[in-house]
């Protein structure tokens, strides 16, 4: 199986430069970070920025949205700022985003319809002078979760002091730009 010789390689490489490196490993994580990012497969957070692991606790859904109604968002944030003692919360989108992508342009399909809904109230009313680029709607998209982030009730009650930002990775360029605070 591919994935289990990549893997035994990982490991190998992992422990021919710090042979300590598990054992370090396995007595917890301390992240800095509670990174929320998309699931597309192009824009593996730890990967992007070189992080090694354990300095990032990451949560991922379709075009990077910070819902309420959502058990697991809400408990790893809960978790990551209570437990972790997170420094920064950082919201990742990217551009060509193809959750964003089928909000705006209406996809009907069943089994999509509840979550595109969250994403369509991040992005702004149509009009008929031709609107917003997919990039330009991917960054807005992260502004609108900046900002529930902000009101959400777990930042509201236990967030204080913890650090916000957004930024929006350039899969064509690979280049992460920070959008928010500018």
């Amino acid at each position: 199986m591919e994935l289990k010789r990549q893997n035994e390689e990982f490991i190998q490489k992992i422990k021919a430069q710090d042979p300590s490196y598990f054992d370090e490993l396995k007595k917890g994580q301390t992240p800095e970070y509670f990174l929320l990012s998309c699931s597309d497969s192009r824009v593996s957070p730890s990967v992007i920025m070189q992080m090694p692991l354990g300095h990032m606790f990451v949560h991922r859904n379709i075009a990077n949205q910070v819902v309420e109604e959502d058990e697991s968002f809400s408990a790893s944030l809960y978790y990551a700022i209570r437990h972790l003692n997170v420094k920064k919360l950082v919201v990742k989108g990217h551009t060509g985003c193809g959750g964003v992508k089928a909000a705006w342009e209406g996809n009907e399909e069943p089994e999509l319809q509840k979550w595109l809904a969250y994403i369509r109230r991040g992005l702004p009313e149509k009009t008929g002078d031709g609107g917003p680029t997919l990039d330009e709607l991917s960054k807005l998209n992260v502004l609108s979760q900046v900002e529930r982030l902000q009101q959400h009730p777990v930042y509201q009650q236990y967030g204080k002091g913890v650090e916000i930002s957004g930024c929006i990775f350039h899969v064509e360029t690979g280049e992460l730009e920070q959008i928010y605070p500018l």
